[in-house]
């Protein structure tokens, strides 16, 4: 099933996260999934569901390779699970990229999450209408199986709301009720214990409160359909490189996929910028995102890494970074010194959010940072890559920046699809050859 919502903030992730957490409990095998570039989700689902979450994104990859993941990894679970992004139809471009053309393209039904806060019996007019309604682009209306209503206040109000339904001809599996203590906490706590502490009462909550007012069976029986064939998982990489990857709580913007077409290049090893010594032995190095600026004091601490890795880039040693990533290779975040590679100041003065899909040739990716870049005389020995664009073709300022066999810069890119995307191989110029042909990729 897909969860969906009318609108962001009618609480997709707590009812997913207590869905997930409730079927988990019930001794099924849960597959949980996100439509969209997020990360953030992602974690969550997986300490609900004690499985990886996966990101399904039709803009990021192309319509074969979405339909082979979910049918790969959700063929072996008993119930998968996709939250969805936004309202059920809001895409990049009208309905392109949402969770209802993605629900179309997969061919699975729609749970139906409706905020009650402010409302009663008018939701029939707004449920009927998702009932019925055609995105000229996706050519049909999706399968509604039914509603799910957030923020009930009383018995009585969930009466009227279950009139509702009823009238617009549509099914209501239950509701969540009018509950603080199901709000998702901050999402910018990184990994840290007391985050996933407060993050796993939240999720025990949600599902208590699934089994209290949704009637789970009722909603499986709706959204059951012939277990898919799973298809082969991609076999594993011949390659011979000991590519290093950063996972700790300031860098673990990661996607699932992007991990496993790593593992074709050869062995991959996480370490810790925050709490390693040294860079471990390595013939590449991904640094992705995350929030290097709430722990950048301890980065800077942890002098001995950073000098390792400034010592990696100086010699030759390939190095991609995003976001995050490409902050840790500055010269410093908001006056505290990192790696040096870069002769950048990063800062989160005047912060200003950068969002949305980006293009570079046939390479996909997304941009969201609140951060900005200051440079100095040193600028001069960095190369630069822009052309970037927008879903709809808008030129962008981002740009991809390269010094010695590193590039860097503040876009995520997806290239689970396409891993030669990749600046990583034994042969010398790889990285050279990569940047020359960015514009052409």
């Amino acid at each position: 099933m897909i969860i969906a919502a009318a609108s962001s903030g009618s609480g997709k992730t707590t009812f997913s996260l207590g869905l997930m957490r409730a079927l988990r409990q019930r001794g099924l095998r849960v597959q949980p999934f996100k439509c969209g570039p997020d990360y953030i989700d992602p974690m969550f689902h997986r300490q609900a569901a004690g499985c990886e979450s996966v990101n399904l994104d039709t803009y990021l990859a192309s319509e074969a390779h979405v339909t082979g993941l979910y049918a790969r990894r959700g063929g072996e679970a008993d119930v998968s699970v996709v939250e969805g992004v936004m309202g059920l139809y809001d895409g990049y471009d009208g309905a392109r990229g949402s969770s209802g053309a993605l629900a179309a393209l997969l061919d699975v039904p729609v749970v139906l999450l409706v905020n009650a806060q402010s409302v009663a019996y008018s939701v029939a007019a707004l449920i009927a209408g998702f009932r019925s309604f055609c995105a000229p682009v996706i050519g049909r209306p999706v399968r509604l199986a039914g509603v799910v209503f957030n923020k009930v206040a009383s018995e009585s109000h969930f009466r009227s709301l279950e009139m509702a339904c009823r009238d617009a001809g549509v099914a209501c599996f239950g509701y969540l009720t009018r509950n603080d203590a199901l709000a998702v906490p901050s999402r910018h706590l990184g990994l840290t214990l007391s985050a996933r502490e407060e993050m796993e009462r939240l999720i025990q909550r949600a599902a208590e409160e699934v089994e209290r007012h949704v009637d789970v069976n009722r909603l499986l029986a709706a959204t059951t359909c012939g277990r898919r064939p799973a298809e082969t998982a991609p076999d594993a990489g011949s390659g011979n490189l000991r590519v290093c990857v950063a996972r700790d709580e300031a860098f673990n913007f990661t996607y699932a996929e992007n991990l496993r077409a790593l593992q074709q290049l050869g062995d991959v090893v996480f370490f810790s910028p925050l709490r390693d010594g040294t860079l471990p032995l390595c013939d590449a190095l991904y640094l992705p995102g995350g929030y290097p600026e709430l722990f950048a004091d301890q980065l800077t601490a942890n002098a001995e890494m950073r000098h390792s890795i400034g010592a990696f880039a100086a010699r030759g040693g390939q190095i991609f970074a995003e976001c995050g990533g490409f902050m840790y290779l500055c010269r410093e975040i908001d006056g505290r010194e990192m790696c040096g590679v870069f002769p950048f100041a990063a800062t989160m003065e005047g912060a200003r959010l950068h969002l949305g899909y980006r293009q570079l040739g046939v390479m996909r990716g997304h941009e969201f940072h609140y951060s900005s870049l200051r440079s100095d005389d040193g600028a001069g020995n960095v190369e630069r890559i822009g052309g970037q664009r927008t879903a709809m073709g808008r030129a962008v300022e981002t740009a991809l920046y390269r010094r010695w066999n590193t590039v860097a810069g503040y876009t995520h890119w997806y290239w689970a699809e396409h891993p030669s995307l990749l600046p990583f191989g034994k042969e010398t110029g790889r990285v050279a050859e990569w940047m020359a042909q960015g514009q052409k990729l």
